[in-house]
């Protein structure tokens, strides 16, 4: 994926109307592609978002992702060489780039089995040893007992561009983005009914992708899913000498410390000049809607565990983070998606939890709403995704 001029505006959309094929709740980055691919297939589409574009509200927002081979799941390594496939078509169609290449380091305690199950994804000669680590990514220190796993592949996606990039391919491809419309009533049938803040619309097959507002909007639909909003500490350090960490330096993932239970990941200066984003993989428990009430002063325990690891692995770094910000990420119990037809009204599709994983995958996961939705065959299993796997919500919706 090379870097390109920018060669088109922003397609308008068109102007909206009462009936669709489809209708796509939620804009993120997950609902903008699965509209995408519908608009792609010639179906009649409309996507619709409660904020105003662009916004940080939810999942989507911010300038980077580490995107990878490397997964310990093997359903998500499967999937990979596709989205890489799909970013590359997307950033062809766009004309601009949307993914650096700076490859990955994973490091672990030796042993540790996602650490191992990573090292299954990528083959045999993709270990390091403390020589290489400190060849590939000077400022990193291992400890004895850990080992280090290198993804060639590894590399960071320009998040907001390739959001502003697919709702614009989407509108090329004659689709409908209406923005600052939430949804107030869904009602189930042959012909779905979407009632919003400013209209009313109709469609044969609604896909819901709200993030952290899915559970508001399928509970009235008899289906309490498990999904848990959580607030996320998105940090950045600074050097302690200008440019002691290269922007070519190379993005990390460290898993199974005892420290850091959830893992801890990190991507090079890019965003801000002189600051490394690395955040813990984890947050505190929220409500979407107001999950800045945090008041002044609440412990952060999430950038205390950050200090702790930034002095012992990487001490090129400041070791109290220069910017904090927020996002969120929607938890499922297992971490793993939620990307199947409402039990009941098989004319809904949900697409959730994504667990802060999602975004590298958000081409394939958009494929496959967009399969389930027009009654296709998935082009990869969805059955890693499914409902069923939480049966008591089953019992509450039927």
């Amino acid at each position: 994926m090379g870097t390109r001029a920018r060669t088109d505006m922003a397609a308008p959309s068109q102007p909206p109307q009462a009936t669709y094929d489809a209708i796509v709740i939620g804009a993120g980055i997950q609902g903008s592609f699965t509209a995408y691919h519908l608009a792609q297939r010639h179906r009649d589409t409309l996507l619709l978002e409660q904020f105003i574009l662009p916004h940080s509200r939810g999942s989507s927002h911010g300038q980077s992702r580490i995107t990878r081979s490397a997964y310990p799941q093997v359903p998500y390594a499967r999937m990979m060489p596709d989205s890489f496939r799909l970013w590359k078509q997307l950033e062809d169609e766009a004309g601009i780039s949307l993914y650096r290449r700076t490859g990955l380091v994973v490091l672990g305690p030796a042993g540790d089995p996602e650490l191992e199950s990573c090292h299954q994804s990528l083959g045999d000669n993709h270990v390091l040893d403390a020589v290489e680590v400190a060849q590939h990514f000077p400022g990193l220190r291992l400890h004895a007992g850990e080992v280090a796993l290198w993804d060639s592949t590894g590399g960071v996606l320009f998040a907001d561009r390739a959001l502003r990039a697919v709702q614009d391919a989407f509108r090329r491809h004659g689709g409908t983005l209406q923005d600052g419309e939430q949804v107030l009533h869904i009602e189930p049938g042959a012909m779905l009914t979407i009632t919003t803040t400013a209209s009313v619309y109709r469609a044969p097959r609604l896909i819901i992708t709200a993030g952290a507002w899915t559970s508001a909007l399928l509970a009235p639909l008899g289906l309490r899913l498990p999904l848990q909003p959580l607030r996320i500490d998105v940090c950045y350090w600074k050097e302690k000498e200008p440019w002691s960490t290269s922007r070519a330096s190379p993005c990390f993932m460290a898993m199974g410390l005892s420290q850091a239970p959830h893992g801890i990941y990190g991507l090079p200066a890019l965003e801000y000049p002189g600051l490394v984003k690395v955040c813990y993989h984890h947050g505190s428990p929220t409500d979407p809607n107001e999950r800045d009430r945090a008041p002044l002063g609440t412990p952060r325990p999430d950038v205390t565990l950050l200090s702790s690891f930034i002095r012992s692995y990487l001490p090129l770094l400041e070791p109290w983070p220069a910017v904090v910000e927020t996002c969120l990420y929607t938890n499922t119990p297992d971490g793993d998606f939620i990307l199947d037809w409402h039990p009941k009204y098989s004319n809904i599709i949900i697409g959730a939890g994504f667990s802060g994983h999602g975004f590298k995958l958000a081409p394939v996961v958009g494929k496959l709403l967009c399969e389930l939705s027009l009654g296709e065959e998935p082009s990869h299993s969805t059955a890693p995704f499914a409902i069923s796997r939480f049966p008591g919500v089953l019992r509450a919706a039927l």
